[in-house]
């Protein structure tokens, strides 16, 4: 039986294309939890992803329960973090949105909601 000489390199090959799904900033946790439900509005979101930000080039943006944008200003990004301030809108869904270049320059996205009311 003859072995193939690829097959050695075979196990780094494997790994190196494992490797790739890390390679990209997911959404860890936020603050206020994704979905979850507070008494009163915050006065923050925080994002905390699994890789360091690129901070020029990552975002978050919040809309309010009437559909207009509560973010107050420029998000704030320190290594893996991400916090924006924000305006108070009253009760209702909030509707939080991100776009993040991690420091491997792979971008990636997404959106998620949480409730403020008793």
């Amino acid at each position: 039986m003859r072995i193939s000489p690829l097959l050695p390199a075979m196990p780094v090959f494997l790994l190196l294309v494992s490797g790739q799904a890390w390679a990209h900033a997911m959404l860890d946790h936020a603050e206020p939890r994704v979905g979850n439900k507070v008494a009163s509005p915050p006065r923050e979101v925080t994002l905390t992803f699994t890789q360091k930000l690129e901070p020029a080039f990552s975002s978050v943006t919040v809309t309010g329960p009437s559909g207009q944008r509560v973010d107050a200003g420029k998000a704030r990004v320190s290594g893996n973090q991400m916090s924006v301030p924000l305006k108070g809108a009253g009760a209702g869904t909030y509707h939080v949105n991100w776009h993040v270049l991690s420091v491997d320059t792979h971008t990636t996205d997404g959106s998620f909601t949480f409730q403020v009311g008793p």
